[in-house]
């Protein structure tokens, strides 16, 4: 069995950036601009975009560090982290990517909450970290920033809570997406009895372990995590981004998620998607963003808003997913090995320091 080193505070750390979709794009441009990490690699997914210069895929100038689509090439290069971004985990390379001697951040996801995960693959992946090691984190703005890192903070000043109710805002009528809008999410179609079951299902499992680490933190375990759904139809017949909303059409949708604790809900989240505020019942509905309230002995109510004007919002979204990837790369490098969340980590902030 290997053990890594923690990386020396003499030299910078190297970071290989895995995949350059919207988010990891963003990621890779601020490991370029980070004064304490250097590029050592850059993996893709196809051969369109290897063996060009990494600067190509960011909009920076050239960086020297050329693309690959060959997984054996990054393990060769022994880095601090890889940044995994792809769209879906691939279990076989992220324990080899461990294993081999590197950290892994991830904004994939899965890995928020250790214990509610398949034993075997608990297992499996503790395992390659003990190999290598090394630490995994899984982080992102939401879930993570907004689910875990924020909540945590405001129970800090907490004796006694009642409930943690987070809200998330998603003005959509500027996006330009009608294949996501209304093929995938269901928008503009016809109310139907139920709602989406997949919908709930994603939303259930891609939220729901943040809301289990939370409250393990808080030494209040959950016993159940349970999803439902609402929708709202539009009053009248309104033009968006994607093209047409009828009138009568679904325009609104709410996913809450309810962690219960001791026969009561205590923590809370809604995802609120909507596409025009003209709807056939009154909702609560705010602009982008967040809003979290927290009933307790030292109660809280606080707003947090995206001013980006809404044709703008989807060029800046990403650096909130990915810059605190990248932040956490350093607490992440020299964190014990194994699966690391939210509350194993230190607080950690940005290096905003001169190069």
């Amino acid at each position: 069995m290997s053990t890594q080193r923690p990386p020396r505070p003499d030299r910078p750390l190297r970071v290989v950036q895995w995949a350059t979709g919207n988010i990891g794009t963003r990621s890779l441009r601020a490991v370029l601009d980070h004064p304490r990490m250097t590029l050592a690699g850059v993996f893709v997914s196809g051969p369109a975009k290897a063996g060009r210069d990494a600067g190509e895929l960011c909009g920076t100038g050239p960086t020297g560090v050329v693309t690959t689509a060959d997984p054996d090439e990054i393990l060769r290069l022994r880095a601090d982290c890889v940044l995994y971004m792809p769209r879906a985990t691939d279990h076989d390379e992220l324990c080899a990517l461990l294993a081999s001697g590197a950290n892994v951040v991830t904004t994939a996801g899965g890995f928020h909450h250790p214990a509610g995960l398949d034993p075997a693959l608990r297992n499996r992946v503790e395992e390659a970290c003990r190999r290598g090691g090394t630490s995994l984190h899984a982080t992102g703005s939401s879930p993570g920033f907004i689910t875990e890192a924020v909540p945590l903070v405001l129970a800090s000043v907490q004796r006694h809570l009642e409930k943690l109710t987070i809200h998330e805002y998603a003005d959509l009528s500027r996006r330009n997406s009608p294949g996501l809008l209304f093929d995938v999410m269901g928008f503009g179609e016809a109310p139907a009895g139920a709602f989406d079951e997949g919908r709930l299902a994603h939303v259930r499992s891609g939220f729901g372990p943040s809301l289990r680490m939370v409250a393990d933190a808080l030494g209040l375990p959950l016993e159940s995590v349970e999803a439902r759904g609402r929708i709202a139809t539009a009053a009248r017949t309104t033009a968006i981004a994607a093209g047409a909303l009828q009138a009568g059409t679904v325009a609104a949708q709410r996913i809450t998620l309810s962690g219960r604790h001791a026969g009561r809900t205590l923590l809370e989240f809604n995802a609120t998607w909507y596409c025009t505020t003209d709807l056939d019942e009154a909702w609560d509905l705010r602009p982008t963003g967040w809003h979290l309230k927290v009933d307790g002995d030292t109660p809280l109510d606080v707003d947090m808003r995206f001013p980006v004007p809404l044709d703008r919002l989807a060029a800046v979204s990403p650096g909130y997913t990915a810059h605190r990837a990248v932040n956490a790369v350093p607490a992440v490098c020299t964190a014990a090995p194994g699966i690391r969340t939210t509350a194993d980590l230190p607080l950690f902030t940005a290096d905003l320091s001169p190069a």
